[in-house]
């Protein structure tokens, strides 16, 4: 009988094993491609406060989850980092920003703050200084950018109401971003839409929302 060395050098004479090596190269060289050169996903970074963060929500009722799992069918090559915290002003959003975007290598970030300054009736230049900031960082590395704005109750006064709304628009236009004008457009005038504290949106209202910055999103992820 034979050795498997006897066979082998044998089946090397008779011209088998070069054809049979020559097929596993080519078949090599057909699939590692597929796998080499399969991109990685690219990312929306989402700096928010607790309307963005899901406050009295679970983790997946707030919009942004429910823009992650709408992504996932109608852009799979996307992925959401949700980087909101309650209670965030832009003074933290700017503090932080530059640590996220090293850490997340975003390619469109959503800049959701203001809130909180408003309500604590914070120099309005301040928080425009702080946006521009962040703006202007997202920017620098690339990212583009979709400003969502926030409106105010009337008991701040006329003055400080329009002008915080401005800042918006205004650096938007300065910098030519996407603009959400009013996160909460399609749900602050029931009153049903919102939890008991009359300012964070119940989970039912939540898809409205997702829907609402879907329309200014949506263009950036091509």
């Amino acid at each position: 009988m034979k050795s498997v060395h006897g066979l082998w050098q044998a089946r090397v004479q008779r011209g088998v094993v070069m054809p049979m090596v020559m097929g596993l190269l080519m078949l090599a060289a057909i699939m590692t491609p597929a796998y080499a050169t399969a991109p990685a996903p690219r990312t929306v970074l989402v700096l928010g406060d607790s309307l963005s963060a899901g406050y009295g929500l679970s983790a997946t009722q707030g919009w942004v989850p429910l823009t992650a799992a709408r992504m996932k069918t109608t852009h799979p090559d996307w992925r959401v980092v949700n980087a909101s915290i309650s209670g965030e002003t832009t003074a933290g959003g700017a503090s932080r920003i530059a640590a996220e975007l090293k850490r997340v290598k975003p390619a469109v970030v959503v800049i959701e703050l203001g809130a909180n300054d408003g309500l604590r009736g914070l120099s309005l230049q301040q928080t425009r200084t702080n946006l521009d900031a962040m703006i202007r960082a997202a920017l620098q590395s690339k990212a583009k950018v979709l400003l969502v704005g926030m409106r105010l109750p009337p008991n701040f006064g006329p003055d400080y109401t329009r002008e915080f709304e401005a800042n918006y628009s205004a650096l938007s236009k300065q910098y030519k971003t996407a603009l959400l004008p009013f996160l909460l457009a399609p749900v602050a005038s029931d009153r049903r839409n919102f939890q008991a504290d009359n300012m964070h949106p119940v989970a039912a209202a939540q898809p409205k929302l997702r829907d609402h910055v879907w329309t200014a999103l949506a263009p950036l992820l091509k």
